[in-house]
């Protein structure tokens, strides 16, 4: 595929040219107008926002100044955030109604930040007219958050194909799927520890849910199957055993405090059921508009609201998961006593002992992680778990899981696409397997396989290439024409344009790239040329041995030989040259269905010989039923002749 950059065509700008600016105009209340004063600024400038400084909120306190404005004329066709342009951050200690978002990245010209500043929108008209406190400083860092999905499904690392149909779904369902996403993720975890086994039951399948929906849409290898493993402690033998309701209904109880605590469980229920849904109607303003037929939410709590909130309910969601778990050591104790016999008590105290110290110690090693979301709870928490955590924080027991914390590619997501050429004036684009490129190719669906090259140039592309000391290395690789890194961006040979003569250049370029629009047949991409990421070398070029050198990346004396005399090397080097030909995710999802397929021949298999066995077990009790109740069936005979028995021998 031959690819010679554009600059001017196909909505692409020419590198020097300058981007539209908006005609100047000043602030609602009559300020100068910042955005071309802070888009001179090469660097970032920080301002507390005011009243949350003072209460310790040095992560969220502090904002990268850049500045809102409100335009009449869109950025771009199908721009669903058209009628504003935005600065990443706004809100200066004087000003009111500007908007805080996410900081930009370094652009290397003041006409291409504002250009980016202007096609980096997050706010919608609409709901900009729905929000009831645009003045209040901290409204504005939770305005965001209804419009997180309209650009989610395009940005993430890796899109599935369908990722492109659900980012073309109406906006109000992507602001309903973010209020039921907070929903699941913050007020649904505490059910966890509810005694009521039906909600740990609902509280598992929301999980679930949540889960598979992100799947489905997204490409993040065995982070989401690690999720729902771990639900699955919430599950319990009887519900795993699925066992029939007329089987559930002859174990009711039918004494009176049994059946007053079910009703209790179920008021307590329905009471948690009725508090949820109270909750998201008034955080998220859900309202049915039964004229359009949609459903309308909007954030109705500040950013200063929510932070007093999680101060509040931190340390005692920490008490709560101490409590269940000095319950469960408790029931574990209890059992420990039942159990009878010297030997077989001390055989059971060495695991108990054992597990439940391990237990223990991972729960305040958990706490520590836990609480970074909050600084206040952090310094609060006991220094025994800080100390503990110090400890063993190499060895990476716990961790707070935060991925992807920040929102990327507002105004559009950023690719890097390499480029080989042969005498620098052809170029071609070099395709990887699963990451975009291509326009026409749909997007991959690769978990649970990480590919990590792909996985790595998503991350690449955010920055400048100095901040990925790897990409020179793997430069450096295409030029040389290393098999094992050609593999890793082509697993088929034959496809990488290479494959014959390694490239005598190499350079990359950056893009924006977003999803299709649904009448753009043939297409699931569109890209808009941003700028060079890296510049054009070929082997012994001094700038690529500069910066080969810098990072100390630099070609070393050969790695010496290592002999294959081991037959097990030789094994696994047979088994990896067969597996070699088969992609990554078409072997895990080989092994796991043969997995499954073991498992439902167990499952058919299994019920053959359980009831055989269940017979004989029951033919010796069905047989003694059957004499007890012949022998109470004719009891008046028995007991008269041997009453009368001895009452005769007595006679005398």
């Amino acid at each position: 595929m031959s690819a010679v950059r554009a600059p001017d065509g196909g909505g692409t700008r020419p590198r020097g040219g300058r981007a539209p600016q908006p005609p100047p105009r000043a602030t609602p209340r009559g300020r100068p107008h910042l955005l071309k004063i802070f888009a001179q600024l090469g660097r970032h400038v920080h301002l507390p926002v005011p009243g949350e400084v003072a209460d310790g909120q040095q992560e969220v306190g502090e904002a990268r100044l850049h500045v809102l404005h409100v335009r009449e004329e869109p950025d771009r066709p199908g721009d669903r955030s058209a009628g504003f342009t935005t600065g990443r951050c706004a809100q200066p200690a004087t000003t009111s109604g500007a908007i805080l978002l996410f900081p930009p990245r370094k652009i290397r010209s003041a006409q291409r930040r504002a250009h980016n500043l202007t096609q980096s929108g997050l706010l919608t008209p609409e709901s900009a007219q729905d929000a009831p406190e645009a003045g209040h400083p901290g409204w504005a860092r939770c305005f965001f958050i209804s419009s997180a999905l309209t650009y989610h499904y395009e940005t993430q690392c890796l899109p599935t194909p369908a990722a492109w149909f659900a980012h073309h779904l109406p906006v109000w369902l992507h602001k309903l799927s973010v209020v039921a996403t907070f929903l699941i993720e913050i007020a649904v975890p505490p059910l966890f520890f509810a005694p009521v086994r039906r909600l740990r039951l609902a509280a598992f399948y929301s999980q679930v849910l949540l889960q598979v929906l992100i799947v489905i849409t997204g490409n993040y290898n065995f982070f989401n199957l690690l999720t729902l493993v771990l639900a699955t402690a919430l599950l319990d033998d009887t519900h795993l055993a699925a066992t029939s309701s007329t089987s559930r209904r002859k174990r009711t109880p039918s004494s009176w405090p049994k059946a007053l605590l079910a009703v209790l469980a179920l008021l307590l229920e329905l009471a948690v059921y009725g508090l949820l849904a109270y909750g998201v109607v008034h955080c998220f303003g859900l309202e049915v508009d039964w004229e359009q037929h949609v459903v309308r939410s909007r954030t109705t709590f500040t950013f200063h609201q929510f932070s007093q909130w999680l101060k509040m309910v931190t340390l005692p969601t920490m008490w709560l998961g101490a409590a269940s778990l000095a319950w469960e050591l408790l029931t574990a104790l209890w059992r420990w006593v039942q159990v009878r016999g010297s030997l077989q008590k001390l055989c059971a105290a060495v695991p108990l002992s054992v597990l439940g110290t391990a237990t223990v110690a991972l729960f305040l090693i958990s706490l520590v992680p836990y609480s970074y979301m909050e600084p206040s709870s952090h310094g609060r928490l006991w220094t025994g778990a800080h100390r503990l955590f110090g400890t063993v924080e190499h060895l990476q027991l716990a961790n707070s899981y935060g991925l992807f914390r920040r929102m990327t590619g507002l105004g559009g997501r950023p690719e890097v696409v390499l480029e080989g050429s042969y005498d620098g004036h052809q170029w071609t684009e070099i395709e990887f397997m699963y990451k975009p490129g291509n326009l026409s190719r749909p997007p991959p669906i690769v978990v649970p396989h990480q590919p990590r090259l792909d996985w790595q140039m998503w991350f690449a592309a955010l920055g400048p290439h100095t901040h990925s000391p790897w990409f020179a290395s793997l430069v450096l690789r295409l030029l040389q024409g290393k098999a094992p890194v050609i593999r890793l961006i082509q697993n088929h040979t034959p496809s990488y344009p290479f494959h014959k003569q390694p490239p005598t250049y190499v350079r990359a370029q950056r893009y924006k790239y977003w999803f299709s629009h649904p009448w753009e047949q043939g297409r699931w991409w569109r890209r808009q040329w941003v700028e060079e990421f890296f510049p054009s070398v070929s082997l012994g070029d001094p700038a690529l041995d500069m910066l080969l050198g810098q990072f100390g990346l630099q070609d070393k004396s050969p790695p010496r030989a290592r002999g294959s005399s081991n037959t097990l090397s030789q094994a696994l080097h047979w088994i990896r040259r067969q597996l070699s030909p088969l992609e990554a995710p078409t072997l895990l999802w080989g092994l796991l269905g043969a997995v499954g397929a073991i498992k439902v021949m167990q499952a058919l298999l299994g019920p053959q010989s359980l009831p055989r066995s269940k017979e004989e077990k029951h033919k010796p009790a069905s047989q003694e039923d059957s004499v007890a109740a012949s022998k109470q069936a004719s009891p008046a005979p028995n007991i008269s002749s041997s009453s009368q028995t001895p009452r005769r021998k007595k006679s005398p």
